[in-house]
């Protein structure tokens, strides 16, 4: 399952990267970025391509050894965000790439905040199906027909409120990407097959869930070459500034 995560997930466009950048106002290179619930380190990767020294922190063992396997030199704590085993004020980032809903927000936002230095930022985000895209909105809605509690990420849009709670002196932002990849429609299945609920449910209702979607898909995509579409959410905070020292008089 890690290696089929590993190669069929999507990643992240460079613009998330240049949006957190801006939203945090500074630079990623150089900077120490922990990555919570890295999973086989799709984010870690394009992270360490950004020149940020990036920590990962992964709990799962075949999710760690994939990510170990293919990123050697990245430093990887078997741990979960909601108790990192990291000193207090030892990191510019803690960012959590479609992991912050498997944490407690009241336990895991304060020490995010515990863990960052002054003026560094929290960032959280997930890829999501676009609903402004008639294809993928339709493939949302026959899941959610066959799944019985299926649901379509809702705490990406609500991040703001649940961090908000959690740290009800800070003022999270949010922003919205929209951004596509183009993908053979059997790493798009892959993709789907990958997801937590095709996972519990056992092979045989996966499998015919799966082939009724090939034969959808194939109607909207005759190639076999889907055009994924994707809402990237991202939703961002910063412990607050030292206050300035006050110059000497003379």
């Amino acid at each position: 399952m890690a290696t089929q995560y590993a190669a069929a997930r999507p990643g992240y466009p460079p613009e998330l990267f240049s949006t957190i950048e801006e939203l945090a106002g500074r630079s990623l290179a150089g900077a120490t970025v922990v990555d919570v619930g890295a999973g086989t380190g799709i984010a870690t990767r394009l992270l360490r391509d950004r020149g940020a020294h990036v920590i990962a922190v992964e709990p799962g063992p075949a999710m760690g050894a994939e990510l170990r396997a293919t990123q050697p030199g990245t430093p990887l704590l078997r741990a979960v965000g909601d108790a990192l085993p990291l000193a207090t004020a030892s990191a510019d980032f803690v960012t959590y790439a479609q992991a912050f809903h498997w944490t407690d927000p009241a336990r895991s936002v304060p020490e995010a905040l515990r863990v960052l230095r002054p003026g560094g930022a929290l960032a959280v985000w997930w890829n999501t199906p676009d609903p402004e895209v008639e294809w993928a909105a339709e493939q949302e809605a026959r899941l959610k027909s066959q799944l019985p509690g299926y649901h379509a990420n809702p705490i990406s849009g609500d991040a703001p409120g649940v961090i908000r709670t959690a740290a009800p002196t800070l003022t999270p932002i949010h922003r919205r990407l929209h951004w596509t990849r183009r993908v053979p429609l059997s790493t798009h299945l892959s993709h789907l097959a990958s997801r937590s609920y095709f996972a519990t449910m056992g092979p045989a209702r996966s499998t015919s869930i799966l082939a009724a979607e090939q034969a959808h898909l194939r109607k909207a995509f005759p190639d076999d070459v889907v055009e994924e579409a994707y809402a990237l959410d991202i939703t961002l905070i910063q412990t607050p500034q030292p206050p300035n020292n006050p110059q000497p008089s003379h």
